[in-house]
């Protein structure tokens, strides 16, 4: 029998190259997603020996040609989708380039929902299939910055509606809320790694496997590690004002968007 696919964007780095390592394990074809050329032929050829194939296709989401092309390569069918792709940036709101929160949207929501809604075709049609959305702890707290806490809060949303209108037909879609990890994130966005403890600090493997675990059970908004969701339950549990406060004096909401 053929190898399932997975396609997985922004796989060259941090969360994304976790799925992609996890998925050529598993025995996966890959369909890689992302503007750096280089990079994407790089991890290509390291994942070649385990996935047996990898398709790469550079594709920049902040523009609509750059998610035609990913639309189109969907319409043809893949039993994973993994909506990793996406971005802050730092400084506040009322100071940041329009140009970039606009390419912000367009790569963490814009992106989101037209490979979602190309992917589920195919996967109808077969009666199976997974999507993967990639959201945030940042999307579940009140306070955590604008709009990239925004655009997660969308994804998760979206997912969840999606999810109980999926029920029954084979074809799950689960949003997965990682907090702090050890990635290229902060670095990327502008916005310097914040001091905590070590503790709070999770490693993209483990991010991998605990979704991946949840996703088997059918869980639809995947949190990993028991105390960020001790802490997403807590945020549920009290007022927003207070939540908010709480947020405000762990300097968690400023110098970000």
């Amino acid at each position: 029998m053929p190898r399932p696919v997975a396609l997985i964007t922004g796989p060259t780095s941090g969360i994304g190259a976790g799925y992609a390592r996890r998925y050529a394990r598993d025995g996966y074809r890959l369909v890689l997603v992302a503007r750096d050329v280089e990079r994407l032929q790089q991890l290509a050829g390291e994942l070649e020996a385990e996935a047996g194939s990898v398709e790469i296709l550079p594709a920049d989401l902040a523009h609509a040609a750059g998610r035609d092309k990913v639309v189109e390569r969907l319409c043809t069918g893949v039993q994973v989708l993994v909506n990793n792709a996406g971005f802050g940036t730092s400084g506040e709101f009322w100071t940041a380039d329009p140009a970039l929160l606009q390419a912000q949207l367009d790569v963490n929501v814009t992106a989101v929902m037209q490979l979602t809604r190309a992917a589920l075709a195919p996967m109808l049609e077969a009666g199976a299939g997974t999507i993967i959305n990639i959201a945030s702890v940042a999307g579940l707290i009140p306070g955590r910055g604008s709009t990239y806490s925004a655009s997660k809060a969308w994804v998760v949303s979206f997912s969840e509606g999606l999810a109980v209108g999926l029920q029954g037909t084979g074809v799950g879609v689960h949003a997965v809320c990682p907090g702090y990890v050890h990635t290229e994130f902060h670095t990327r966005a502008g916005i310097g790694a914040p001091k905590l403890p070590s503790f709070m600090w999770l490693e993209v493997d483990e991010v991998v496997s605990q979704s991946l675990a949840d996703i088997a059970r059918g869980t639809v908004v995947s949190i990993p590690g028991l105390h960020y969701q001790v802490i997403v339950t807590a945020g549920r549990m009290m007022p927003r004002p207070l939540m908010r406060a709480m947020t405000k004096r762990l300097g968690g909401g400023r110098g970000r968007t």
